[in-house]
């Protein structure tokens, strides 16, 4: 079975740099056993470039598995769980086919070493904020999968954030959507447990806003429907804390 167009082709941005040697390591594994396809390795992205929504879509999943990999392999063990997590989520947000593509890149990539700071540089200056925001989220999804995050995973995920320009205001309360209790439903909405109602209500609305799926429409509706997720979350921690506080 070989991969599809979504990897192998309109990628824009991802065939070049860091992430183009990563494909062409795992493409080539495939044919060459192992041996890497040069191409991918020495083009680089145009950054004058505009990429269109189906190259944006193609390259975020792409760079999404790239990390994904590096975070499964966070704590020196790939469990079941986190490949069921991996293959679900692109079923359902992607398709049946994209799965079965998935999996098989997948398979390769945890066999080659991702340099998680050239990888989130490359993603930095090609991927919008709100993208990476999303993309985080994601690979944080992975790390809990098995029911907790161990701080190797932690520091992987931190490192990633950082070398994506993600501040760590706004990744701490990505990893505290994770957890149901009330003082990470405050951390979700970036605030302190000593924050007056209007702080509440204002850090809401500011978050809602932000963090809209709209923001990642041009990736398709699938990455779209994928935000929703997130935007659930802030609406459920905004709704925990008034629960708790009787706001109305």
């Amino acid at each position: 079975m070989g991969y599809g167009k979504w990897i192998t082709g309109a990628l824009g941005w991802a065939l070049g740099g860091p992430i183009g040697g990563i494909i062409g390591f795992a493409i080539g594994s495939i044919f060459e056993k192992g041996k890497q396809i040069e191409q991918y390795q020495q083009q680089e992205p145009s950054a004058g470039r505009r990429y269109s929504n189906i190259e944006q879509r193609n390259s975020f999943l792409v760079s999404l598995l790239v990390l994904s990999s590096a975070v499964m392999k966070a704590d020196g063990r790939i469990m079941q769980s986190e490949l069921e997590y991996v293959k679900r989520f692109i079923r359902q947000n992607f398709g049946e086919d994209a799965e079965r593509e998935a999996s098989l890149f997948l398979r390769d990539l945890l066999k080659k070493d991702v340099d998680i700071n050239a990888v989130g540089l490359q993603i930095r200056n090609y991927m919008n904020y709100e993208a990476r925001i999303q993309l985080l989220h994601y690979l944080t999804g992975i790390a809990q999968a098995d029911g907790s995050v161990s701080s190797s995973e932690l520091d992987v995920l931190r490192t990633i954030s950082a070398g994506l320009g993600i501040s760590r205001a706004e990744s701490e309360s990505i990893f505290a959507m994770f957890d149901n209790g009330l003082e990470a439903a405050y951390k979700v909405l970036e605030i302190d447990k000593n924050a007056t109602d209007d702080e509440v209500k204002k850090a809401y609305r500011r978050l809602a806003t932000k963090h809209h799926p709209d923001k990642v429409s041009n990736l398709g509706p699938d990455v779209q429907k994928a935000a929703e997720e997130r935007f659930k979350s802030i609406s459920e921690a905004y709704e925990k804390i008034k629960k708790d506080r009787g706001i109305v």
